[in-house]
C-alpha cells in the first residue's frame, strides 16, 4: 500500500471512530432512554452512563491527537476493555448473538483503525 493510501485510509476510519465515539459519549451523558434501559437491564447503576460519556469523550479526543502516543495507545486500550466488559455483560444476561456481537463488530473495527495508524506511523518515520 502506499504510503498516502495509508495516511487517508488512517484519517477517514480514525474520523469515522471519533465520530461514532464522541455520539456514544454524548448519549451516555444525556441518559438516552435505549441506554437507559440497557444499562439497568444489565444490572449497572444509571450514573456508569456518565462515568463512561466522560471516558469516551475523553477516548475520542486521545485517538485524534498526534502528540502523545501513549496517550492514545491508553485510550485504544479504555475503549477495548469497554467493548469486552461489554459484549461480556450481555452474553451473561443471555442476550441475543446479534446484541452480543455489537460491541465485538466496534472492537474490530477499532482494531482496522489501530492498525492502520501504526502502519500511518511506520510509513512517517520513512
Amino acid at each position: 500500500m502506499k504510503p498516502k493510501t495509508i495516511k487517508i485510509t488512517y484519517w477517514i476510519l480514525t474520523v469515522l471512530w471519533v465520530l461514532m465515539s464522541v455520539a456514544d459519549g454524548i448519549a451516555g451523558l444525556m441518559h438516552e432512554a435505549n441506554g437507559v434501559k440497557g444499562v439497568k437491564h444489565l444490572g449497572y447503576p444509571e450514573y456508569l452512563m456518565d462515568i463512561s460519556g466522560v471516558a469516551k469523550l475523553i477516548g475520542a479526543i486521545a485517538i485524534l491527537q498526534t502528540k502523545y502516543k501513549t496517550i492514545k495507545e491508553w485510550a485504544y486500550a479504555g475503549f477495548t476493555i469497554n467493548f469486552i466488559c461489554a459484549a461480556w455483560s450481555n452474553a451473561k444476561m443471555g442476550e441475543s448473538a446479534g446484541i452480543i456481537m455489537m460491541p465485538v463488530i466496534m472492537l474490530a473495527f477499532m482494531f482496522v483503525t489501530y492498525y492502520f495508524w501504526k502502519k500511518y506511523e511506520q510509513v512517517k518515520s520513512v
